[in-house]
């Protein structure tokens, strides 16, 4: 559910969210987010698991991270997302706070109430991101 938009907000209204709640900001939009019930993390951990285990045992350098993992798109502050599954192979990407840019590859695990979002706006911002960033 995205917040009335009487001004565009931030990477930095994202960190002045109270403690436990998280959002995602596309073009300056901000899209609180729920937590995910039981059947969600059931299949994020399984995808997980199953992804980080290929990628250990074929030896690779990509690194897989589950939600919460910040990926922030674009050379601006007003995009920033969550993927329930990213892997980033390029190391110069990653820094102390998640993704600078669009990972590798990015799973999302849609349910009914996320679906408008997750297959349209996010879905659209993940595929136009930019490789390179701040």
């Amino acid at each position: 559910m995205a917040l009335s938009q009487e001004r565009t907000y931030t990477i930095d209204d994202i960190y002045a969210l109270p403690e436990g709640q998280r959002a995602e900001l596309i073009d300056g939009q901000m899209y609180m987010m729920v937590p995910p019930r039981t059947i969600h993390q059931r299949i994020s951990s399984a995808l997980h698991a199953a992804i980080y285990q290929y990628v250990k045992s074929e030896k690779g350098s990509c690194e897989v991270f589950a939600a919460p993992f910040a990926v922030f798109l674009n050379a601006d502050d007003k995009n920033y997302v969550e993927p329930d599954i990213s892997v980033i192979c390029d190391k110069d990407k990653l820094d102390e706070y998640g993704c600078k840019g669009a990972p590798d590859w990015i799973i999302e695990i849609v349910s009914p109430s996320d679906s408008h979002r997750d297959y349209g706006i996010k879905l659209f911002i993940l595929h136009n991101a930019e490789s390179c960033l701040m």
